[in-house]
Order: C-alpha cells, then sequence, then structure tokens
C-alpha cells in the first residue's frame, strides 16, 4: 500500500509537472506573440507617423505651400487669405494694438522713428502702414526738424503703401480728423504689394515697414523691392515682432499670445480667428538673426538689429549702398 501511494504521488507529480512545463511554454508563446504584436503596432504607427510629417514637410520642400499661422496654404492664396484677415479688422486694428500691447506699440514705433531721423525735404514710403500710425509720426518728425533740406525748396513727401483698401480707408479718415493732410506734407495713399511696389526705382530716401513683413509670401522680394525703390544711401527700418531669447520670459509670452490676445481679438473685434492668425504668423516668422541675413543678401550694408521690450519686437536696420 506505501508503494501503491508513493507511486500515485509520484505519477501526479510528473503529471503537474508536465502541465506546468506545457502551460509555461505555452504563456511564453502569448508572451512573444503579444510583444511582436506591439512591435508591429508600434513600428506601424512611427511608420505613419514619419509619412505624415513627410508629407507635410512636402509642401514647404518643393515650394508650393507656405505657412499661413501653423497651416500650409498654397503660395497663390496666402495673400488673398492675410488680406481677409486685415479686411476684418482694419475698423478695430490700432484700438487691438492698443489692448495687446497695452500701448507699447506706440513706444516702438516712435523709437523707429526716432531712429530714422526724419529731415525736410525727404521722401518716405512706409508700407504695410494703412492706418498711417508710422506716417503719421514721420510727418510729426518732420514738422519739428530744423534741419535745412539737401535741396532747397523741395517737398517734403510721405507714401503710405498698403495691399489692402479697407486699412488704408482707415487711415485716411484719421489723416482728415488729425489734420495731417493739412501739414504741408505730400501725404498720400496708395494700393500696394510690398513684393511689387508701385513706386519709381530710387525714388525714396527712405522705407520704413512696421508688423507688416510677416505678413508677405515672399520675404525676400519684398526685401528686394526696399533695395531697388531706395535711393543710393537710404535706409531700410523694419520693426517686427520675434523670438523671445530667454525660455522663461518666452514661456510666458506664450501663455500671454496664445490664451489672451485671441480672447480679447474676440471680444473686442468679434473675430477671434483673425487674430490667432496673428499670434501664429509670429512663431513662423525667422528669429532676429536669420533676418539680418536676409536683409544683407538683398544687398543692404551695415546691417544690425535692436531688441526692444525683452526681445518681444525688434527693429531691423540697413541701408543700400
Amino acid at each position: 500500500t506505501h508503494t501503491h501511494t508513493h507511486t500515485h504521488t509520484h505519477t501526479h507529480t510528473h503529471i503537474m509537472w508536465h502541465l506546468r512545463g506545457r502551460w509555461g511554454q505555452l504563456a511564453a508563446t502569448r508572451t512573444c506573440v503579444l510583444v511582436h504584436h506591439l512591435s508591429v503596432r508600434r513600428a506601424s504607427t512611427e511608420a505613419s507617423a514619419a509619412a505624415s510629417a513627410a508629407a507635410e514637410s512636402t509642401p514647404a520642400d518643393n515650394g508650393a505651400f507656405v505657412d499661413f499661422g501653423f497651416t500650409k496654404v498654397p503660395k497663390t492664396e496666402k495673400a488673398t487669405l492675410v488680406g481677409g484677415v486685415f479686411q476684418r479688422v482694419a475698423s478695430r486694428y490700432d484700438l487691438m494694438n492698443d489692448l495687446m500691447s497695452g500701448g507699447l506699440h506706440r513706444l516702438w514705433k516712435k523709437s523707429m522713428v526716432q531712429r530714422l531721423h526724419p529731415v525736410r525735404g525727404a521722401h518716405f514710403l512706409d508700407v504695410a502702414g494703412g492706418t498711417g500710425d508710422v506716417a503719421f509720426r514721420i510727418v510729426d518728425a518732420v514738422q519739428a526738424c530744423r534741419v535745412v533740406p539737401p535741396i532747397a525748396g523741395q517737398r517734403t513727401s510721405v507714401i503710405v503703401c498698403d495691399i489692402n483698401p479697407a486699412m488704408l480707408r482707415v487711415g485716411r479718415a484719421r489723416a482728415q480728423v488729425e489734420g495731417y493732410d493739412r501739414k504741408g506734407v505730400d501725404l498720400s495713399w496708395v494700393t500696394g504689394d510690398a513684393e511689387e511696389l508701385p513706386v519709381a526705382t530710387e525714388s525714396v530716401d527712405a522705407y520704413t515697414i512696421a508688423f507688416g513683413i510677416r505678413n508677405v509670401t515672399h520675404i525676400q522680394r519684398a526685401l528686394a523691392e526696399a533695395y531697388r525703390v531706395l535711393k543710393e544711401g537710404g535706409q531700410f527700418l523694419c520693426l517686427e515682432f520675434t523670438r523671445v531669447p530667454n525660455p522663461i520670459l518666452r514661456a510666458l509670452y506664450d501663455q500671454y499670445s496664445f490664451h489672451i490676445i485671441p480672447v480679447l481679438g474676440d471680444l473686442v473685434a468679434g473675430d477671434r480667428p483673425s487674430y490667432q492668425y496673428l499670434v501664429e504668423s509670429i512663431r513662423r516668422f525667422p528669429p532676429q538673426e536669420a533676418l539680418a541675413d536676409m536683409i544683407r543678401e538683398a544687398g543692404f550694408r551695415r546691417v544690425s538689429y535692436t531688441n526692444m521690450t525683452a526681445g518681444v519686437v525688434a527693429l531691423h536696420t540697413g541701408f543700400k549702398g
């Protein structure tokens, strides 16, 4: 009896070990299959992501598409889309600038005109300046200037050029209300594209553009046009939102830009998407040194830039010849 019990126990143990071994093999097999399945899914996901990234980068690579904020659009459509933005915000544009910048945009523009040193008898071209904000400051600076003009008797002229008629209408109305059309300066308003200016070659002494160059389709073409219309020795000034160098301040600025400005646009102008685009367009714009290199490539000399308000904006300057 003892021998039988021992044999039965031994046989039972052997069977359990056998079953355990089989279950172990099955578990191992299932684990291998699961790992393989996960690996395949991960590889598939990575491949899809890579394909998606490649698809997104293709438009930029083949030159057919450009940035409209964070969206890729055909080059042929960007000017129309940007025009739509400013058509919608024109009537509240200056008010929104005050709200978004806390009034700082006035100081930035004042600094640009001070750097320009306007003199009587000079010819000025302000591009993308439809509402007249920069042009009026130039007129005021000329009125305050006591420097004898380089050509005796030559009248000072300021041309405001903007691609958007709605912005120009706002500027003309302001000029009449505030008396800038009666200050002894030839102030004119012209509808035109920064990439194909309706201005004669070598006809202006200074070219200014404030918060406009990031909205053009081809920045290099706009710079080439600026170079073309300037006289030899003429000055180029570009004021634009740029990249905040300090990472902590940049993070705070991003929070403000993406969470506050579009809301203000919705509340004040009733147009959140347009201000969302304006915020996004800043992030797509070249950083300070890259823009300086582009200005040099256009042929300008003595190119430099000055950061303002911790690098929220920068003033780039250069000279022709």
